[in-house]
């Protein structure tokens, strides 16, 4: 974490304090939409709450402005914890900086801080956006759901509920306000394009999730709009597998990239590349995935691509990614090498797996040590803060901490490996793969999830 970073997050603070010790300028200034089924939140701790589908018909910015967000900031200003927050509390109490405060902290919310004042329970229009437009996806990644991917909702309706203790993405949990609404007759997002001549002038960040964005027209209608009306402060950024179902689709999709950055049409455009392991290893937790595909795709985005854009993979990690894991930062570093000539073009983030848990690191036992610390040790050795290839002290801090809330453990230890069981044997008969066949190093330890099953 950058020292310019810490400072702001300081300054954030002092600021916030003059108002309340609950305030938090991402309750304003950020929104994440959830278009497929209608929810949304500020950042991504607090918990979804449903968007009013009678309002947004006359005020389309009740997307973000919804009644519950309304009732969160009245209880900020006036000093009091909105109990969606508690991550920021619990870390606070522990006398610690929160993401309220470096949040905050950053331009697009800091910037108006004296508006928000002026007017606290006025509509806002954020300038930090994080939007799904549906869940078309050609990926069954095994830590997913039918909300987030087709792929999945199609598998599911065709076997029903995964054998775990509770049944896992079972259909009927998908009902109600979890319900995906159909592509082409969304009122979310309907009111998002009649939002967005007044949004997208405001804006600092902007991205998209999905789903996966390419196999989503609503992606190549964003970067119409952007190739028609250029906006220099812009940061664009795109979450995909990289693996797109058709190469005329992949084709698309770097070209319009490849003429936004080009041309300097915005400030800067973040490709997000969800990568947890490396080669069949990557394959097999991300099921869909064609890894040569996706490697492929990262040198001909950072070789073809000018113009100031980078590359960040987001490498979940979850109990399949640490053996591999050190393959796969090796890459990174090569990648580094090659393509980071006058800035960072390649960057790398490892949030740890919470759900579901059968898959959290934290079932690992002692004989998965060695694969961390042979990674962190070829970070140290190959760490050079003023150097673009090298890894950074805080990338190699948030590794080391990953590492030991693996060796913390879970509690109901037992239950969860039986769970892993449960569902990867179900995995592999559904869609006729071997876990051990990938994975011969869990040998040992599959045995323990399955001797788990019987106690």
């Amino acid at each position: 974490m950058s020292s310019d970073y810490l400072t702001d997050a300081n300054k954030a603070k002092l600021k916030l304090d003059k108002v309340s010790d609950s305030m938090c300028l991402a309750k304003w200034m950020q929104t994440s939409l959830h278009l497929t089924n209608g929810m949304t939140n500020s950042c991504y701790h607090p918990p979804l709450h449903k968007i009013d589908v009678d309002q947004i018909k006359t005020n389309p910015s009740k997307l973000h402005n919804t009644d519950e967000k309304k009732l969160q900031r009245d209880l900020m200003i006036n000093g009091k914890r909105p109990d969606g927050c508690s991550y920021c509390w619990k870390l606070e109490d522990d006398k610690q900086m929160s993401d309220r405060h470096y949040r905050s902290g950053e331009p697009w919310a800091m910037d108006h801080y004296k508006n928000i004042l002026g007017n606290p329970q006025a509509d806002i229009v954020p300038t930090y956006v994080e939007v799904d437009f549906s869940n078309a996806c050609n990926f069954k990644c095994s830590y997913c759901s039918p909300q987030f991917s087709t792929a999945w909702a199609k598998e599911t309706e065709q076997h029903g509920a995964w054998p775990t203790s509770t049944p896992h993405n079972d259909p009927a949990h998908f009902q109600g306000e979890r319900k995906v609404m159909p592509q082409n007759d969304n009122p979310y997002v309907e009111a998002f394009w009649k939002w967005w001549p007044e949004l997208y002038p405001q804006l600092r960040h902007f991205r998209m999730t999905g789903g996966e964005p390419m196999m989503d027209k609503n992606t190549f209608k964003v970067f119409d709009y952007v190739i028609e009306n250029p906006k220099k402060d812009l940061h664009l950024n795109v979450t995909s597998n990289f693996c797109p179902p058709t190469p005329a689709l992949g084709d698309r999709y770097f070209n319009m990239v490849k003429t936004m950055c080009d041309g300097a049409m915005i400030e800067h455009f973040m490709q997000f590349v969800s990568l947890d392991a490396w080669g069949e290893r990557a394959e097999y937790i991300r099921n869909g995935m064609d890894f040569g595909t996706v490697w492929s795709n990262v040198h001909r985005y950072l070789h073809d691509i000018k113009g100031y854009n980078s590359i960040t993979f987001i490498i979940t990690m979850n109990n399949l990614s640490v053996s591999s894991l050190k393959e796969l930062l090796e890459n990174i570093l090569r990648l580094r090498e090659q393509y980071s000539t006058t800035y960072q073009r390649v960057w790398f983030d490892t949030p740890i797996l919470r759900f579901p848990i059968w898959q959290h690191i934290g079932l690992l036992d002692e004989s998965f040590n060695h694969y961390f610390e042979e990674a962190i040790q070829f970070m140290k050795d190959h760490q050079h803060d003023s150097d673009m290839a090298g890894f950074r002290d805080f990338e190699i801090a948030k590794l080391t901490r990953t590492y030991r809330i693996m060796q913390q453990g879970l509690e109901n230890k037992e239950q969860h490996l039986a769970n892993f069981w449960r569902f990867f044997r179900t995995h592999d008969s559904r869609r006729e793969t071997d876990l051990l066949g990938v994975f011969p190093e869990y040998k040992d330890w599959f045995k323990l999830c399955q001797q788990a099953t019987k106690t």
